[in-house]
């Protein structure tokens, strides 16, 4: 074992037992001991819009809605909602719920915690498109204003965080932190919110600590498990993750590498829970400058000729990629957005064929018969790095030499919502209404909250009409209609290269039992630990 493992091997045994003497000092409730290879990276729940932070802020925070079991919408710290006029809609508030500081939620929090959401430094803002106001009726009573109508407003609504207007205003936290500006605040290691579970620590890429909310207003739900304490710990490397599992160290791994999962689900200790994936992985190219950032094309940008997008796609073998990098757990896609979102249409779930000599053919009408050189971006998560690898390979075989960069998330993250990448690998986990990733990933990028993870600087201006009018057409036939000539569009202009959708697996020990949500994230609230 090398000396690099070794001292890791230690770091995380010296990071666990501190965690399980903690919890031996806490009581007798259950404990959960979670290993995943992602940080969440901030406590604030408006700061990211990223699945690994989601996981983490969402069970010390709660929105006005969630999702039950078989994820559907369901009431949350709003107890009802309804339409009342054309571009309004009025939510009524619980009136039981109490932050982790014994304070009452009510409508000036709801109202505070939307409009801190809004602000610039926001990553959930994009959401939240075509709000012109929100406005307290009374104190468990707020109504939303929209710019316009909008069939499907409470949908929007599952990852925008209510937060303690009080608290905020005590910790200078007025607005949400700046996080690819790598602002520090008093909300990147506190949370104080309504969740089933409250922070009692956070060591960034180390470990996270929460611990049961008693007072949380769900806490008679009959679906609730019984998990009292929980570690989050951080464990990049595959092995020593896994390793954790097998030994008992840990409960629950969120994300076992791909080559493992059949090895897994034989072993008579252990349960592997599976599910289709919400989201889709994309490769993406900077559409907006002249000269790519990282390329060695002088004065040109390849990637703005359809001819050159189209050659990435025509080199990449995705089937041997999910075969041989993700061992079969995958699904080869060519559509934009998965199956269980919304508008999905199956006739434009075709990829361009795995096809070199098109590759090479299209690259020289495009102008480029000897190639040319980029940078590909990539996470350093090990199936991820894979499968840049992978493709850099390929792509390298018809004349696009590509440069694996890999990054950890917070420095890559940043990169790709700030535009500052020329190629890069990412996923995206949607909600099941389309709106949010064809405005969050295909519109026209703006700071007001449009295109936020637009990471090619994509522009169209007929496809943002388009957008547009999915987000305001009340109609809900037409409304899929219409998204339906947005996907068109898009799998025929190719601004991204739709790779694979992932088949989730998460890795337990047998006396844990969960509920598995296609979005990778999991509800602490109703574990059950026997």
């Amino acid at each position: 074992m090398s000396l690099h493992r070794i001292l890791h091997r230690i770091l995380y045994l010296t990071t666990l037992s501190s965690a399980l003497l903690a919890s031996a000092a806490h009581g007798n409730g259950a404990t959960l001991r979670i290993a995943s290879a992602f940080d969440p990276q901030t406590m604030d729940p408006h700061a990211l819009a990223l699945l690994y932070h989601s996981r983490v802020a969402f069970q010390l925070y709660e929105s006005l809605v969630s999702r039950d079991a078989q994820f559907k919408l369901e009431p949350a710290l709003a107890e009802s909602w309804q339409m009342v006029g054309p571009t309004s809609w009025r939510f009524r508030l619980r009136r039981d719920v109490k932050f982790h500081d014994g304070s009452r939620f009510t409508a000036d929090d709801a109202v505070f915690s939307i409009e801190r959401a809004l602000g610039p430094t926001s990553q959930r803002a994009f959401t939240l498109r075509g709000l012109a106001s929100v406005k307290k009726v009374d104190e468990h009573t707020i109504d939303f204003v929209l710019g316009a109508p909008d069939a499907v407003w409470p949908e929007k609504l599952q990852f925008v965080a209510m937060m303690s207007k009080a608290w905020c205003l005590q910790h200078g936290a007025e607005k949400a932190q700046d996080f690819n500006g790598k602002q520090e605040m008093f909300t990147v290691r506190n949370a104080m919110g309504t969740g089933p579970h409250r922070l009692e620590r956070y060591e960034p890429d180390v470990r996270t600590v929460l611990v049961r909310h008693d007072a949380w207003w769900g806490r008679s739900d009959p679906r609730n498990g019984n998990v009292e304490r929980v570690s989050f710990t951080s464990i990049r490397a595959d092995a020593t993750r896994l390793a954790a599992l097998t030994s008992g160290e840990v409960d629950l791994v969120l994300d076992p590498p791909f080559q493992d999962v059949e090895r897994l689900k034989r072993d008579p200790r252990l349960t592997v829970s599976t599910t289709g994936d919400l989201g889709t992985q994309y490769f993406t190219f900077d559409q907006s400058r002249d000269e790519l950032l990282y390329g060695d094309v002088k004065d040109k940008n390849p990637f703005k000729d359809l001819r050159a997008r189209q050659a990435v796609a025509h080199a990449l073998n995705v089937d041997l990629i999910v075969q041989k990098v993700l061992r079969g757990q995958g699904t080869p896609t060519g559509s934009f957005i998965s199956p269980l979102v919304d508008g999905y249409d199956k006739s434009l779930d075709v990829r361009l064929p795995y096809d070199p000599a098109r590759a090479r053919a299209l690259l020289q009408q495009a102008g480029y018969a000897g190639g040319f050189g980029v940078t590909l971006d990539c996470v350093n998560v090990a199936y991820r790095e894979a499968v840049c690898q992978a493709a850099a390979a390929m792509l390298t075989q018809v004349g696009i030499r590509v440069q694996v960069r890999s990054a950890p998330a917070n420095a890559f993250f940043p990169r790709l919502s700030t535009g500052n990448a020329s190629f890069i690998e990412f996923g995206w986990t949607p909600l099941t209404d389309p709106w949010s990733t064809l405005n969050g990933l295909f519109r026209s990028f703006d700071a007001s909250g449009l295109g936020t993870f637009n990471a090619g600087r994509y522009h169209n201006a007929k496809l943002d009409a388009l957008i547009d009018a999915v987000r305001t057409e009340p109609d809900l036939t037409r409304r899929r209609a219409r998204v339906g000539v947005v996907l068109r569009m898009l799998h025929d202009d190719l601004p991204y290269v739709p790779l694979y959708r992932r088949k989730l697996n998460w890795a337990m020990s047998r006396n844990v039992s969960v509920a598995m949500w296609p979005n990778d994230q999991i509800e602490l609230r109703w574990v059950k630990v026997r």
